[in-house]
């Protein structure tokens, strides 16, 4: 596996604590599989996996509190399946709609800043011509012009990410000095019943701006 790094810096941040049923408040720090999705934004293919080693915190934890309108319901599934077999249906939420709106209050972050350290994991069996280095320079052919699958967000998709690859990580600034414990931080998803995902949690910690992530099957990770 060959290591790379992200920095990521966005105007605006919320990466959901799940105990939160209605409100949306955000964890102190990016998840580990909020981290893995930015890559994932630059480069995904089923042969690769990324995780997620280390995150370094670049700028003092920052808050805000907004209020907005959101909709209450979700297209419905048997709706969509309908429109795929071609029948027409209105697969439209009309938010001006005062039955469908909803007014949430949230707590995210804001001007934050990361370096996000990940391994590159090729699968050989899901691609048995090839070699890890096929995907290593795909990946860093995209990272270095600016491409990407899809817009990289910071948690909420209306909180667009903006990255650049770290060529020499040593060469960089430093993370801020930050120590805290952040508590029981989710980790990610474990997919080995992929009909019923689990999520993982672990401790978080920050020390001295940086917080290391271990790998999702370690004994200091649990459901």
């Amino acid at each position: 596996m060959k290591r790379y790094c992200l920095e990521v810096t966005g105007d605006y941040a919320c990466f959901t604590r799940p105990e939160m049923k209605v409100e949306r408040v955000s964890y102190d720090v990016i998840t580990p599989s909020a981290a893995r999705a930015v890559f994932e934004a630059i480069l995904w293919k089923p042969a690769i996996r990324w995780h997620v080693r280390k995150v370094e915190v670049l700028k003092p934890v920052r808050w805000m509190n907004l209020r907005r309108n959101e909709v209450q319901s979700k297209v419905s599934v048997a709706n969509v399946k309908k429109a795929m077999a071609g029948t027409k249906v209105d697969l439209s939420i009309y938010a001006d709609d005062s039955d469908e709106r909803a007014q949430r209050a949230g707590l995210f972050l804001r001007d934050v800043a990361y370096r996000l350290h990940a391994d590159l994991e090729f699968l050989r069996d899901r691609d048995p011509q090839a070699n890890a280095k096929k995907y290593e320079e795909m990946f860093e052919r995209r990272a270095q012009k600016g491409q990407c699958v899809n817009q990289p967000y910071l948690g909420c998709r209306e909180f667009a990410a903006h990255f650049r690859l770290v060529e020499d990580p040593s060469r960089e600034a430093a993370p801020i000095g930050m120590d805290e414990k952040l508590g029981y931080m989710l980790h990610d998803l474990d997919f080995s019943n992929p009909s019923d995902p689990q999520p993982k949690f672990f401790r978080a910690e920050v020390k001295s701006g940086v917080m290391e992530v271990p790998e999702l099957d370690h004994n200091t990770v649990h459901a």
